[in-house]
């Protein structure tokens, strides 16, 4: 599960962009001025930060900053009411990586963020001296396309493969079930549609069956998360 740390000062817009993101699986930290962010987040481990740039005590500019200067590269995520093009390429500069204006919606938040994060993984994912992704005795090979679990070979299919793949990159995050029909089949979710549960149930099938341990797990109402 994905960790968010959050700078926002109006409890409202606060409130309702961490009940949002929370009902998509992310794990989000509330702080209402620019010192106590800027505390927490040089002490704990976060995947993510969304700044509002007009806060008391420090600004999220100020933070954004200070974070960078410190060689701390977590993607940053800036909002603000201020609209101009000075103001983005002000934020952009410190060294923020999006910059999104209120009022906005919270679809196209969520987009940005999902972005960013995908991104990030991209980076490190490219780091690795390998093309493998593992997960306990699990095993996917990036250029030959082959699945193994405890050395035993797996056939899957494209969208079985595309869809393994997505957990491996994401362990121990919950993935909903629009977050997967976005990133599997490129569309936006259909809740009259159960393709995704479908493709996890075959998938489940070819990776769990014979063995002991289930990696794939349900969250009721909520998504699925490899764990």
């Amino acid at each position: 599960m994905y960790k968010i740390g959050l700078a926002e000062d109006d409890p409202k817009i606060a409130l309702l962009i961490k009940s949002g993101l929370e009902e998509h699986g992310y794990q989000v930290s509330t702080y209402p001025d620019g010192q106590s962010a800027l505390n927490a987040f040089q002490s704990e481990n976060f995947q993510l930060l969304i700044l509002d740039v007009m806060m008391p005590k420090m600004s999220g500019i100020a933070i954004c900053q200070q974070l960078r200067e410190q060689q701390n590269h977590t993607p940053i995520l800036m909002l603000t009411a201020l609209g101009t093009i000075d103001d983005k390429v002000n934020g952009l500069a410190t060294g923020a990586d999006d910059y999104l204006v209120k009022p906005f919606h919270f679809r196209e938040l969520l987009a940005r963020i999902e972005a960013l994060l995908r991104r990030q993984n991209f980076a490190e994912t490219n780091k690795q001296p390998n093309n493998h992704l593992q997960f306990e005795d699990l095993v996917l090979n990036i250029q030959s396309k082959e699945v193994k679990r405890d050395g035993i070979l797996i056939e899957l299919t494209a969208k079985e493969f595309h869809l393994l793949e997505l957990f491996l990159r994401n362990p121990n995050r919950l993935l909903s079930r629009q977050y997967i029909a976005q990133q599997v089949w490129e569309v936006n979710f259909d809740t009259g549609t159960n393709v995704v549960d479908v493709y996890i149930n075959f998938l489940r099938n070819k990776i769990e069956k014979g063995f002991e341990r289930k990696l794939i797990h349900t969250k009721i109402g909520m998504g699925y998360i490899l764990k």
